[in-house]
């Protein structure tokens, strides 16, 4: 069992952080099969016409030549920064690795992998070799999470509130209980199940946490440089959204609402803030405070200060609109 130590600065210094890549390399893993990684059969034959072109490029076929079973090259995977990591500080990431470690870790994988086409093997061996690597990692994101990363992001942010929530009022119990049943905090340190590597010291350098959409149901665990002593774990409500699909307003509240309005609702299942919900569907901060203002004078959405952020959810009223007109009507008789 792997068991990280926790000393008393390490507290202070655990911090949050989204991974867009991450993401994109598990779609793109179970895109390309067999094996779908959890990834709901629905979201991949919605994705799998958009993948189909990429498949064919040898870049794309050099990208999933550096991962094995349960093994993966970190540098395709660089280790995110600040809480708003965007692709583009990923991509520039994989772009700027040193290029001796890049090509040790890149030889390793060509080592162990006798079934790689010429073409790929010809971008792994380019001096260009990152830049090319870069690329195709670019377009897979135009192509398959672009349009759904606000949503998704909106999702793991939710989730980073909840959890400096729980950190700051409970500590590290209250920040590691729920995050995954193969995680747990046990006398001055954090157990995690099932995972070999026996004991390592945070060294007072704290945490990374990184809720994630596609490590669910699993876990990431990394203890090893250059990544720092971090957990990747599954963001909350991340299993309902990938069994039903990303959230559409239903028909009957565009109607009587607004189409704006009736989005933020059907997003505000849980908690979020003006920013986020900015941020997750494209609209301005100013024009989401007035749609929130409109549903929450009609008695729709409530607001509650949750440390330095103001949250805003569904009431139950709101909850009722939400989930249909029959619904409504029953809540609406004496």
């Amino acid at each position: 069992m792997l068991r990280f130590l926790v000393g008393a600065d390490d507290l202070l210094h655990t911090r949050f952080a989204l991974s867009p890549i991450f993401e994109l390399q598990h779609l793109i893993q179970a895109l390309a099969g067999p094996d779908r990684r959890s990834v709901p059969a629905a979201w991949l034959a919605r994705l799998r016409p958009r993948f189909e072109p990429l498949r064919a490029d040898p870049a794309l076929e050099a990208v999933l030549a550096l991962f094995l079973p349960q093994l993966g090259a970190t540098l395709l995977a660089p280790p995110p920064r600040r809480y708003g990591q965007t692709i583009a500080d990923d991509l520039a990431a994989v772009r700027n690795a040193p290029a001796a470690a890049a090509r040790d870790e890149i030889d390793f994988y060509r080592r162990r992998r006798s079934d790689v086409s010429p073409a790929a093997d010809a971008i792994l061996t380019a001096p260009d070799v990152l830049d090319r690597l870069a690329d195709v990692l670019a377009a897979a994101w135009t192509a398959l999470l672009a349009d759904d990363w606000p949503m998704l992001r909106l999702l793991c942010e939710r989730d980073v509130v909840h959890r400096t929530s729980e950190l700051s009022r409970g500590g590290w119990a209250g920040a590691i209980g729920g995050l995954h049943p193969e995680v747990r905090w046990r006398d001055g340190g954090i157990d995690l199940l099932g995972r070999p590597g026996g004991e390592v010291g945070l060294g007072g350098a704290g945490l990374l946490l990184v809720p994630s959409v596609f490590v669910w149901p699993g876990l990431a665990v990394f203890a090893d440089e250059p990544w720092p002593k971090a957990i990747v774990y599954p963001a909350r409500g991340v299993g309902t959204l990938l069994e039903s699909g990303p959230p559409d307003p239903p028909g009957h509240l565009s109607a009587l609402i607004g189409r704006s309005r009736a989005v933020l609702l059907v997003a505000l299942a849980h908690p979020a803030s003006t920013s986020q919900l900015a941020r997750a569907f494209g609209m301005s901060p100013g024009a989401v405070g007035d749609h929130l203002t409109v549903l929450r004078r009609s008695h729709l959405v409530e607001r509650a200060r949750s440390g330095r952020s103001v949250l805003y959810r569904r009431t139950a009223l709101g909850e009722a609109l939400a989930a249909g007109p029959e619904v409504a009507d029953v809540v609406g008789q004496p």
